[in-house]
């Protein structure tokens, strides 16, 4: 089924290729609706809490109306704008209906996004969402990878999740027991990091001699930053290993 879909092919700065699946509009809108549909469902909710509450503290309290109203618009505030940036960055690019719709944002360059690359993306929200997102979907039609403003803005795209999501060997989900490689996060920069992760994240999509090859040559250049001589097994567990540790440094975090 992936190839129905259009294609991203990144080539990183170590000559290693990664192909994404772009979402198109049709996915895109479906994660919308989702996440649309959450926050009709927060905002009505907020609606009745601050209804009960009001009429409760307008007995006791004169300025109560004056400042529940202020309250309430705060919060719609920060419900519209603050929904999709807090989700993408907690989530690593995706908000709920994303997920739903086995769709993420990332960067351009292939590596997760970053907390200023999901602002910015939804800073530009206000001017996508034009005409019941008929600015969105114009310029996703333009554009070649299927970008709103927004993603043009923050330099991201949005790709599918790999097919079998589901069975996906992600190194969290690992039951094997990681070997240590020592300091990891002061051997390997942080580019080397999303490197290693976006490998690990989409080599269910590659053919298995590619993904046996870019393993290798990922790992030969990892063990060589970290001054190894072996890597004491598999090329991908070797990488399962390093970003495990990476993450669990105080460096990462």
């Amino acid at each position: 089924m992936s190839d129905l879909y259009e294609k991203l092919d990144v080539q990183t700065p170590e000559q290693i290729s990664l192909e994404f699946s772009l979402a198109g509009i049709g996915s895109r809108a479906l994660a919308l609706i989702y996440d649309t549909l959450i926050q009709v469902i927060v905002a009505v909710a907020l609606t009745l809490v601050i209804a009960y509450y009001g009429s409760s503290m307008r007995l006791h309290w004169l300025k109560a109306s004056n400042w529940m109203t202020a309250a309430f618009i705060f919060l719609l505030f920060c419900l519209y704008w603050g929904y999709f940036a807090i989700f993408e960055i907690l989530w690593s690019g995706q908000t709920p209906g994303k997920r739903h719709a086995q769709i993420r944002v990332i960067s351009i360059t292939g590596r997760p996004i970053t907390p200023f690359e999901s602002v910015a993306r939804n800073f530009l929200r206000a001017v996508d969402s034009q005409l019941l997102y008929g600015v969105a979907v114009v310029t996703a039609l333009l554009s070649r990878q299927n970008r709103r403003l927004g993603d043009m803005v923050a330099g991201t795209v949005v790709v599918h999740e790999p097919e079998h999501a589901d069975d996906v060997l992600w190194y969290a989900n690992s039951s094997r027991t990681p070997a240590a490689h020592g300091n990891v996060s002061a051997s390997i920069t942080a580019a080397e990091f999303q490197l290693i992760e976006a490998f690990l994240a989409r080599r269910l999509d590659l053919a298995p001699e590619v993904r046996q090859q870019q393993a290798y040559i990922i790992a030969t250049r990892i063990a060589g930053k970290m001054k190894l001589t072996t890597q004491g097994g598999p090329d991908e567990d070797f990488l399962e290993d390093v970003a495990r540790e990476y993450r669990n440094s105080s460096r990462y975090r």
